[in-house]
């Protein structure tokens, strides 16, 4: 009965009070960021509804109506604005919708499952706070050169003379009013932008701590016996709760930003391929950034779903393998009561496979444990392998798990050819 729970624990997180309120403290210093678009309370919700009016709807409509110049030169008309305008009006909507929700409904610690880390292993704790501050960094690598073309195109575009049709001027000064409409319009471009990459981020964020616990538990599965069949059905189990929990909650904005980024390059393409269109950097350079940080959102959601969907894979793969070598090891030592610990040349002769480096972190078979018909039998084994066969872990979307295989399928065969036909048409990159 001792033996039967040393080995239960084993796939229980072990971890001292000092080092989890470390990780736990680290983890809510690094949430800093997202008190701008939570509503906590009724100031925060005032403060996010009023940003979200002023930047996502009045400031575009007042730069589309008011300052487009559309009776300027070739140069400075902006006859795809509209497109632009409207394209991230949309996603950033969507966006605000989701995380109002989000904060409303959960609050983002429990969104971001930081209420229930203290449950999980030091490896998960530590692996997830690295990764929230991975991801506040790639937020910045996603916004700044963005945001920095569209800096050079807005502040040339005043500069050269076309910021004088302002209609109202501040201060009766021209390049104050210039300055002022150059300011508010970068404002309006930056928080409907960032507002689309914060959610496509914390959906990577909380993909990768599901990643980080099913690489814990296949560290660990496979070293148990077969008296805990349930306790690894049962940590298996609660990774896909959570797992369906976040499809649940995300699917609806995964569907519905496919579906802008769909519309908005298929409009794009019909804007471009007119008889009549003027074609060059300084009319399509603003469509073109518009195109490349909607799809550059898209890759980041398909790219984590799909992690989750191969480490999941590869978990059924793994425990197949442990089946099988348990099975012939049981044959080898069929007198003997236990076996030891094999090693994996032994069993699968994978010298001239490569490097070491390319094998993934949960299919290998570095760390399996073999046991003999006495503590572990073919049933068991066979039982389990086929709960992981029918059950992968994984990111779905009302019902269709996003593999490599559907994930590749759309990017690849919809979007990045949008994208590229875009691209080749207005600065001629294809």
């Amino acid at each position: 009965m001792e033996a039967g729970d040393n080995r239960r624990e084993t796939l229980l997180p072990i971890t001292s009070s000092s080092s989890q309120s470390h990780e736990l403290d680290e983890l809510k210093r690094c949430m800093w960021w997202l008190k701008w678009v939570s509503e906590d309370s009724g100031w925060t919700t005032f403060l996010s509804w009023l940003a979200f009016i002023v930047f996502a709807i009045a400031v575009p409509c007042l730069s589309h109506f008011y300052l487009a110049c559309s009776d300027c030169d070739s140069n400075h008309s902006r006859p795809y604005d509209a497109i632009v305008q409207l394209s991230l009006s949309a996603v950033a909507a969507l966006s605000f919708a989701c995380l109002s929700q989000f904060s409303r409904r959960y609050g983002f610690q429990r969104f971001l499952f930081v209420d229930r880390l203290y449950e999980e292993s030091e490896t998960v704790q530590k692996g997830y706070t690295a990764e929230l501050n991975t991801s506040f960094r790639m937020l910045l690598i996603l916004v700044v050169p963005c945001f920095l073309v569209e800096s050079a195109y807005k502040i040339w575009w005043y500069a050269s003379g076309s910021g004088t049709r302002v209609p109202y001027k501040v201060g009766n000064t021209v390049l104050l009013s210039d300055t002022f409409a150059c300011i508010i319009e970068l404002g309006s471009w930056l928080y409907r932008t960032v507002l689309f990459f914060l959610v496509c981020v914390l959906f990577r964020l909380i993909c990768f701590l599901q990643i980080f616990r099913l690489q814990h538990f296949s560290s660990q599965v496979f070293k148990l016996d077969s008296d805990d069949v349930v306790s690894i059905l049962r940590e298996h189990i609660r990774i896909k709760r959570h797992l369906r929990v976040i499809s649940h909650r995300y699917r609806l904005f995964i569907t519905l930003t496919l579906i802008l980024i769909t519309v908005s390059g298929f409009l794009s393409l019909l804007m471009v391929t007119r008889p009549s269109a003027q074609l060059n950097l300084y009319e399509t350079g603003e469509l073109v950034v518009c195109s490349v940080s909607l799809i550059a959102g898209l890759v980041i959601i398909f790219n984590s779903a799909t992690k989750i969907t191969h480490k999941g894979q590869a978990l059924t793969s793994l425990a197949a393998k442990w089946s099988v070598c348990a099975e012939v090891k049981s044959f080898d030592n069929a007198e003997e009561a236990e076996t030891p610990v094999v090693a994996r040349n032994h069993v699968f002769d994978d010298d001239d496979v490569g490097d070491e480096e390319e094998e993934d972190e949960i299919d290998n078979t570095d760390d399996v444990m073999l046991f003999n018909s006495s503590t572990m039998d073919f049933q068991k084994r066979q039982a389990l392998v086929t709960y992981f066969e029918n059950n992968v872990a994984g990111i779905t979307l009302y019902g269709f798990m996003l593999d490599r295989t559907y994930c590749a399928n759309v990017l690849f065969g919809v979007e990045f050819s949008l994208l590229l036909w875009l691209l080749g048409k207005t600065i001629g990159i294809s």
